[in-house]
């Protein structure tokens, strides 16, 4: 018998519970369809953040930025790399905190761009300041044991 893990669906909220051995093949969402280990970067909104942050067994990383943040915007193509470097074994997203500035204050950040990682319903690390994607890889693979 294979074991599987919970994973949030980062378009539509919905929890799946995919096999580990399928996470390199594609899963999608049961409800909406849309994959949910495909090594792109999501945009989240904070009701979808509590939910995969609470929910997910897999590591998922959230960059925390704002359109106006020149390090956010120079830091957007590395994250997107070390997304895809990750892929399937952790998830990557993102939320605005201009759009958003209540998550700011629910998880007390004072600057950013700052990296979160959370998996099994913890936050296991953060990242302060723009990094290259080597950086953000290695923080995850560091935190979570992702072999990838």
């Amino acid at each position: 018998m294979s074991s599987s893990a919970k994973i949030t669906c980062l378009d539509c909220s919905a929890v799946n519970r995919v096999p580990t051995d399928k996470l390199a093949s594609g899963p999608k969402c049961g409800v909406c369809g849309a994959r949910l280990t495909d090594g792109k970067v999501k945009a989240l909104d904070p009701a979808t953040l509590t939910k995969a942050s609470k929910t997910d067994q897999l590591p998922l990383l959230v960059d925390f930025w704002a359109p106006w943040c020149g390090p956010c915007r120079m830091m957007a193509p590395q994250f997107e790399q070390a997304a895809k470097a990750l892929a399937p074994t952790a998830r990557f997203a993102k939320i605005d905190t201009q759009d958003f500035p209540q998550v700011s204050q629910k998880f007390g950040i004072r600057g950013i761009p700052l990296l979160i990682l959370f998996q099994n319903g913890k936050e296991i690390g953060r990242l302060t300041g723009a990094r290259p994607a080597a950086d953000i890889a290695q923080f995850v693979r560091t935190h979570a044991g992702v072999k990838a």
